[in-house]
């Protein structure tokens, strides 16, 4: 048989596109696909953490709504806040004698025994 009649090994060769992946490029698929699925994992344990952290204080938020809606209405004290509000004394001549600063401290005290009564209101 002649030379020129002989396959070469070029004949045989598959075209790059043809190919199929080496093992070190299958290797490294799995490796990523395994690295994705280990980080999706913890993803999905972190996520349904939070979820069941959620649920329980939804639990309980609805107890304590529930007992507030059962506790007895309780009426708050009765307190005249028209003097929390009053203007102070004006006259026409500028020096009215207005201390601002004790006007702020008189109603602070004001405002404080309205918190103090309310703080002895029960609330259930």
């Amino acid at each position: 048989m002649a030379a020129e009649a002989r396959d070469s090994t070029d004949d045989w060769v598959l075209p790059a596109e043809a190919r199929g992946a080496t093992l070190a490029q299958l290797e490294e698929r799995i490796d990523h696909a395994l690295a994705v699925a280990r980080a999706s994992e913890a993803a999905a344990l972190e996520i349904g953490g939070a979820a069941l952290e959620a649920a329980e204080q939804a639990r309980r938020a609805a107890e304590l709504a529930e007992r507030a809606s059962a506790a007895p209405r309780v009426a708050a004290p009765a307190v005249d806040v028209s003097a929390d509000y009053a203007s102070p004394p004006e006259s026409g001549d500028g020096d009215d004698g207005f201390d601002s600063f004790r006007h702020f401290t008189e109603r602070a005290d004001r405002v404080m025994a309205r918190l103090r009564a309310l703080e002895r209101v029960p609330l259930g």
